[in-house]
């Protein structure tokens, strides 16, 4: 015979009032000894706040997200899946020890060579290290003044300071330092497109964008993306954004970087227009603060340089409005919000930073949130060198292509 199968009863019955009413007193016995286990547990963390800590600490959830692998190579091509903040310092601690070992080589030579030497020439050596001493100390506080860090950092936001040489050489126009400072994008659709609304609410998105409608009438020209790129260049727009469409639904959006690309082919789901989201704002013409978040690997890097350089430089803090572009696990969120700061309520909690404690100074205020919309789910399909991929040439027309294949270990990640 198998196994016998287990029951959660003490003793078998056959009359079901009597198995329900079994049923129902040991769901409350067990509830019973959790309430008074959870109660017993808080007592003995208030006596010792050591204890909650270790528990805190030992009851991380496991997610996907946590399991995350990188390649262990050496490389920061776009097909890598690499942390590039862990990359460049390996790099950089690789090229300290190297300088180094160099100048103790150098210093050895020197002291072999310099034992005949005066005072007087000491004495000009240490003005000089104290001179350069000074200058370093110059420098540090100069590089402070730019920029102090945050009050409450964020533990996931994006820094492009990280972005490699290769990519720096391989796609100069868009890691330029001088790029306007105020883009403008000519939005369009595909050939006879319903999409007029969705449209120009992306103009509403993207400050000083203009909307274009293609047709495909039987007396008008049908322009390709190539010539449209080339009129848009023409008229000072630094942006092309084409939207593609499915049974009257925005499915994807091509985002083209003139005057010679790289272009950017992402896919839409989940698109929600803002009218339809439950306590909804209404959008104003102010520049929007713009999060780029959790972008790490090389791909990554490039594709938070391309949106950053949708919006303009300098954000206009009296619109109190944020754009977020958060990825997670290869998948975009796009959101609007509109902020305002409150005093907190007495249900709430104060705000914490990074390392869980209370931020001095804000413990009675709080941050409301109103989305504005339109909210979308964007997901990276393709990137071509050139203008799409008739207008890329070369062996490294693709620059990089998703594949069914990449998602088959689900703990490795491309953006």
């Amino acid at each position: 015979m198998g196994p016998q199968r287990s029951t959660s009863l003490s003793k078998k019955t056959g009359n079901k009032l009597h198995r329900q009413s079994l049923y129902v007193k040991q769901k409350r016995d067990r509830e019973k000894e959790k309430r008074e286990s959870r109660f017993r547990r808080k007592k003995e963390e208030d006596r010792d706040p050591e204890i909650r800590s270790a528990r805190v600490a030992r009851n991380i959830p496991a997610t996907i997200d946590r399991k995350r692998v990188w390649d262990d190579v050496d490389d920061d091509g776009l097909g890598a899946s690499v942390d590039m903040e862990q990359l460049l310092k390996k790099r950089r601690l690789q090229q300290e020890e190297a300088e180094e070992k160099l100048a103790l080589a150098a210093d050895e030579d020197d002291a072999s060579e310099n034992d005949d030497e005066d005072e007087d020439s000491m004495l000009g050596s240490d003005r000089e290290e104290n001179e350069s001493d000074e200058e370093a100390a110059a420098k540090a506080r100069a590089k402070q003044v730019i920029r102090d860090d945050s009050l409450a950092p964020s533990t996931t936001s994006t820094n492009l300071d990280l972005s490699p040489e290769s990519l720096v050489a391989k796609f100069p126009s868009l890691f330029s330092d001088d790029r306007p400072a105020v883009p403008q994008a000519l939005v369009t659709t595909a050939l006879n497109s319903t999409l007029h609304d969705e449209a120009r609410l992306l103009c509403t998105l993207f400050p000083h964008s203009t909307y274009i409608p293609r047709s495909a009438h039987k007396y008008g020209h049908k322009y390709s993306a190539r010539e449209i790129c080339k009129f848009a260049g023409n008229r000072g727009f630094s942006t092309v954004m084409i939207l593609r469409e499915d049974q009257k639904r925005p499915i994807g959006l091509d985002i083209i970087h003139l005057p010679t690309g790289p272009t950017f082919h992402f896919s839409i789901s989940n698109w929600v227009e803002g009218k339809k989201l439950p306590g909804h704002g209404n959008p104003t013409n102010h520049y929007p603060e713009l999060l780029l978040n959790n972008f790490k690997t090389p791909l990554g890097v490039l594709t938070a340089r391309l949106f950053q350089s949708l919006w303009p430089k300098t954000p206009e803090l009296q619109g109190r409005q944020v754009v977020t572009l958060h990825n997670q696990r290869d998948y975009i969120f796009l959101r609007r919000h509109r902020y305002v700061f409150r005093d907190k309520r007495a249900t709430e909690k104060s705000v914490v930073g990074a390392d869980g404690k209370e931020l001095k100074g804000v413990e009675s205020i709080r941050a409301g949130l109103q989305e504005l919309g339109p909210r979308a789910t964007l997901k990276l399909r393709r990137v071509d060198k050139g203008i799409g991929r008739a207008g890329s040439e070369g062996d490294d027309a693709l620059q990089w292509e998703w594949k069914a294949k990449m998602e088959k270990k689900r703990t490795r990640f491309n953006l």
